[in-house]
């Protein structure tokens, strides 16, 4: 099996080599970046497995880089993981918004990266493996989850949402009417990734429904306890 490729975007040559130094002892390549200028013209070109890039970077931000990989086609399917110093929740959501699909801030736990790299990639891997047959749709009402091409439509409106927006609704949406805790989420969407912290799942959701507009009537929160997939038909 090929090695999965990873690019980390990082100016603090330091903490670059702090990321190089763990993932290559977890049999992964690593392609480092210093500044933001070369780094969309390199994903076109190279195209990694997956993107770890920092926020505050020379030349291009990583706000930036990453809503422009994520707008164009041809990249816009590799994960990126956006590793910087602020950690603040509104931080968190833009970075999301921006397509973002997991986001740690520093100072971090290399084991902790480790952790959320191979969850994605087992995400992606397990994507990889739904067999085409007559129920990879799902429909509720004008809602359409499709699990083999990874998408979500309202109305025939494709809904953009990131990997992990993905998960969130595709998990939910396997139980109608059951209420998920936090917690429960966490160890079902994230699964190696349970360091991450529950209000995580909020952000997420908040972000999920923004970009939902009226269809995010099916996700429903149940207060106190969690979240829960209404079917509304």
């Amino acid at each position: 099996m090929a090695r999965k490729k990873i690019l980390v975007v990082e100016d603090d040559r330091n903490i670059s080599n702090l990321i190089a130094y763990n993932l290559k002892s977890e049999h992964y390549d690593i392609d480092c970046l210093y500044d933001g200028g070369q780094v969309v013209e390199f994903v076109r070109k190279c195209k990694p497995d997956l993107i770890i890039l920092d926020l505050m970077l020379p030349e291009v931000d990583g706000l930036e880089i990453c809503q422009t990989l994520k707008n164009d086609p041809a990249t816009k399917t590799i994960p990126i993981i956006m590793l910087t110093a602020k950690g603040e929740e509104m931080d968190m959501v833009v970075g999301f918004q921006m397509g973002a699909d997991d986001y740690i801030s520093k100072p971090f736990s290399p084991k902790v990266l480790v952790a959320r790299i191979k969850a994605i990639f087992r995400r992606m891997s397990d994507l990889q493996q739904i067999s085409i047959s007559a129920d990879h749709v799902r429909t509720f009402g004008d809602l359409k989850i499709d699990l083999l091409k990874h998408k979500i439509s309202y109305k025939d409106h494709e809904i953009k949402l990131t990997s992990i927006e993905f998960d969130i609704v595709e998990f939910l949406s396997r139980t109608p009417g059951r209420v998920w805790s936090r917690e429960q989420i966490l160890d079902n969407v994230w699964k190696e990734g349970k360091f991450i912290i529950d209000r995580a799942v909020d952000v997420h959701v908040r972000g999920l429904r923004k970009k939902m507009d009226e269809a995010d009537v099916y996700i429903e929160t149940v207060r106190g306890v969690g979240y829960r997939f209404k079917d509304n038909e």
